[in-house]
């Protein structure tokens, strides 16, 4: 009788943090397993292992991102790793831990894959007062998401509430469309005043220069700019008029 084959991560452990994920991403060895077919840009799926460590992953390669009227060619990739900068700035947790490194077709965002509750009925979430869509609705105000589709928001088993998908955010024109607009034009909590008084003087220190890394100067500038127009106003921002704003397909 032939022996089964030892499977190669039997001894690896997951990540213990966000820390350790990012340098899991970064450092370790991508084995490619399909690929996402309903995404619009190519989107492959997999595992990254070290010698210790190993996680599914999300693998978006630059040469398959599909070129866009209103956003810069060759850019997503880095639009998603200045999302999940800024995500870690605001200590939210919004994105998963995401790099941008050399892969099995180039250069493109790595992201850990994260496992969604199957047990929650997402398209009732979504119209739901759970705290974490009430922060993704001001960092999404912040990166100027012009995606934010059901799809996009991931409910966890133990209460956490992730965003992905944030290829097309930072543009330097309103572009705000998304499902969250429950609270808009009602007062900011006071979590978000303190969290975006901080990210202020992040802006203007190393968080503006790593997401100049990623972004031009004026697009980081006018990041700033909607960071210190929702300070003044203290509110959630309201649909402009001059743009849709609900993304569609919804989900």
């Amino acid at each position: 009788m032939t022996e089964r084959p030892a499977d190669p991560a039997a001894d690896l452990r997951p990540p213990a943090d966000d820390a350790e994920a990012r340098a899991l991403l970064l450092e370790g060895e991508i084995d490619l397993e399909g690929r996402m077919l309903d995404a619009s840009n190519v989107t492959l799926v997999g595992y990254v292992r070290t010698g210790e460590l190993v996680a599914e992953c999300v693998y978006k390669p630059v040469a398959g991102e599909r070129p866009l009227w209103d956003f810069p060619d060759g850019t997503l990739a880095g639009r998603e790793v200045s999302a999940a900068l800024v995500s870690d700035a605001t200590g939210w947790r919004v994105v998963p831990p995401t790099v941008l490194r050399d892969g099995p077709f180039g250069p493109g965002m790595v992201q850990l894959w994260v496992d969604g509750d199957p047990d929650v009925d997402l398209a009732a979430f979504v119209r739901s007062d759970h705290p974490g869509l009430r922060r993704m609705a001001v960092f999404d105000a912040v990166v100027n998401n012009a995606d934010r589709k059901g799809g996009h928001i991931i409910p966890t088993s133990d209460g956490h509430v992730f965003g992905v998908d944030h290829g097309i955010c930072f543009s330097v024109d309103p572009k705000l469309r998304t499902l969250l607009w429950r609270w808009a034009g009602k007062p900011l909590p006071g979590e978000a005043v303190e969290v975006l008084e901080r990210l202020t003087g992040d802006l203007l220190g190393d968080l503006g220069e790593q997401l100049h890394e990623h972004l031009t100067r004026r697009e980081v500038r006018r990041t700033q700019q909607r960071v210190a127009e929702l300070l003044r106003t203290g509110r959630h921002p309201q649909p402009s008029g001059d743009w849709p704003a609900l993304p569609w397909p919804p989900f």
